[in-house]
């Protein structure tokens, strides 16, 4: 792989106006860094993305029109409803509050699939670091949206007694519960970086068996797999916000609250 590979003149430029000011600043916690680039390449595609994002949604935010919306703008505006529709559907009304971070994300694994195919450029989304950045940073949020939204005590208690379980399954459940949630970090993260990465490989070593034509099958393929990951990736955020943040309304043949609305399933 590193015999394929060639370095960034991004990542070089970056290291060279950055690098040094990034060794002054982590010298004095002991931090020393190697010959090498002080910042690596995913980072520095990271931050071109953030860049990027930021710029267009200043350039467009300067240009919205109610009367006369650009094909962009229109573009955006269906993207935009149809993540909020998907939250609506599965979280409810409340669900659009989650949109900010949710389609983030989204159009962050996004871009990154696809800056693999700009050239001079690499998709941070093959780096395991970034796609654990990703996963863990949905994790936390949906862990933490749903003690905001049921309390700390209930949304324990919910681990072990999801609805229609008997209590005396409760240790078992919990503990159950406890590692499928830890699980979704791998799940997340592995399933990005496995297909991201390994399409970037076999397009490297297809491109050095026969350049510019063998790889076009496998771009093509890529096309269509990079935007299917972003939507899993964004569908799957959506399903764990829903299990964390669902509070039952309805009152069930009991008097008890009742599950109301679609639910995902314990262990997704």
């Amino acid at each position: 792989m590193e015999n394929l590979e060639h370095p960034l003149w991004i990542v070089q430029a970056v290291n060279v106006l950055l690098g040094p000011l990034v060794r002054a600043a982590l010298a004095p916690l002991g931090i020393r860094f190697g010959p090498g680039p002080v910042i690596p390449d995913y980072i520095v595609m990271s931050m071109l993305i953030v860049v990027v994002v930021t710029v267009v949604c200043a350039i467009v935010r300067s240009r919205l029109s109610v009367e006369h919306p650009g094909k962009f703008q229109i573009l955006l505006e269906d993207a935009v409803l149809a993540v909020s529709g998907m939250l609506n559907d599965w979280i409810g009304p409340k669900g659009e509050k989650y949109l900010p971070l949710v389609a983030t994300l989204g159009i962050f694994i996004l871009l990154g699939n696809y800056a693999g195919f700009v050239p001079g450029l690499m998709a941070p989304t093959s780096s395991i670091n970034v796609t654990l950045g990703c996963a863990l940073t949905i994790w936390v949020y949906y862990h933490a949206q749903g003690i905001r939204e049921q309390g700390p005590i209930r949304y324990l208690i919910h681990f072990g007694a999801p609805p229609g379980s008997p209590m005396w399954l409760f240790p078992i459940m919990f503990f159950i519960e406890i590692v499928s949630h830890l699980s979704r970090i791998l799940s997340l993260s592995l399933r990005l970086f496995g297909n991201i990465f390994g399409e970037e490989l076999v397009i490297l070593i297809l491109a050095s068996i026969v350049p510019f034509i063998l790889p076009l099958p496998m771009m093509f393929l890529a096309l269509i797999t990079g935007g299917l990951q972003a939507f899993i990736f964004v569908m799957l955020s959506i399903v764990y916000l829903q299990g964390a943040v669902a509070v039952e309304h309805e009152e069930d043949a009991h008097g008890h609250d009742a599950p109301a609305g679609r639910h995902a399933p314990a262990a997704a």
